[in-house]
């Protein structure tokens, strides 16, 4: 049994050393990753080297950028350096929370549906096809439109929105992992079900749960931008990414303020593709019929 076990953790050792060689292959990734490290810990130290309260009139409307104000002020006179931090931090917080929080129902539901099957796995998967033929934008604008804005609100919403793919994909892999070897010898066995599920099967899909978190926290960040951006997200005078491109609608911002638009459209472009290029650095990492 004690060599099993020191098998086991040799086996996922080697495993692990061949996973991160082959994630360094992809140098987008790895740029992404240093990007999105960076831009993290800026969030959140943003109370700190923030050079402005990001509610504090710094400064006059519109200006453009200078030294005092690096990326200038926007509409009411506020640093929009300051903001672009602090803002940062609740659009990652958006996203890592409801991507938590879609992850968790859905394991839970896919481990359930696939392991015991019948009855059950009908039940779960009708209710998850169910949700999934509501389409999918106008389901987060209807529950952002009767549950309110604010930022709890929209974490629930999008976790709670996003966590039929999650449930499908966990549950394709118990279905496959339940058929070997390992898994028919716990049965035989007598193991509790707990044990199988939580010891056995689930870390046996993690891979596949971690490459489909990253495309989860992409699309929540675009959803939080995008509701916050039609003024059903965060709230002014707290700032995200979304409202903070809220005041760029007309044309003259547009064609003439640049600097209220292009830091911001650009950080969530660049953000998005960090995490994107991750996802498919992670999918070769853990194929199994990689080199």
């Amino acid at each position: 049994m004690i060599k099993r076990k020191i098998d086991k953790k040799e086996m996922n050792y080697r495993y692990q050393n061949r996973s991160w060689e082959r994630f360094k292959r992809h140098k987008l990734a790895l740029a992404g990753l240093v990007f999105l490290i960076v831009m993290s810990l800026l969030a959140l130290l943003a109370p700190w080297i923030a050079p402005y309260d990001p509610n504090e009139v710094a400064g006059g409307f519109s200006k453009a950028p200078s030294l005092q104000f690096i990326f200038g002020t926007d509409q009411v006179g506020r640093d929009v350096f300051s903001r672009l931090l602090h803002g940062t931090r609740i659009s990652l917080l958006v996203g890592l929370a409801a991507t938590a929080v879609s992850t968790v129902i859905g394991v839970i539901l896919g481990l359930i549906s696939g392991y015991f099957g019948g009855w059950v796995d009908m039940v779960i998967m009708r209710f998850t096809d169910m949700v999934m033929s509501f389409p999918y934008i106008l389901l987060v604008l209807v529950s952002a439109a009767i549950f309110g804005p604010g930022l709890l609100n929209i974490i629930l919403i999008l976790g709670f929105v996003d966590w039929p793919g999650v449930a499908r994909l966990v549950r394709g892999n118990v279905l496959a992992i339940r058929e070997n070897n390992f898994i028919k010898a716990d049965l035989v066995a007598g193991l509790p079900g707990k044990y199988i599920l939580f010891s056995e099967i689930l870390p046996n899909t993690i891979a596949p749960i971690l490459i489909y978190a990253t495309s989860v926290v992409a699309i929540s960040i675009l959803d939080e931008a995008a509701l916050s951006f039609l003024g059903m997200g965060i709230q002014p005078p707290q700032a995200s990414l979304g409202n903070m491109l809220n005041g760029a609608q007309s044309l003259s911002v547009l064609t003439s303020k640049p600097w209220l638009w292009i830091p911001t459209g650009s950080l969530i472009v660049l953000l998005v593709i960090s995490i994107n290029f991750i996802g498919d650095a992670l999918r070769d990492a853990f194929d199994p019929s990689g080199n």
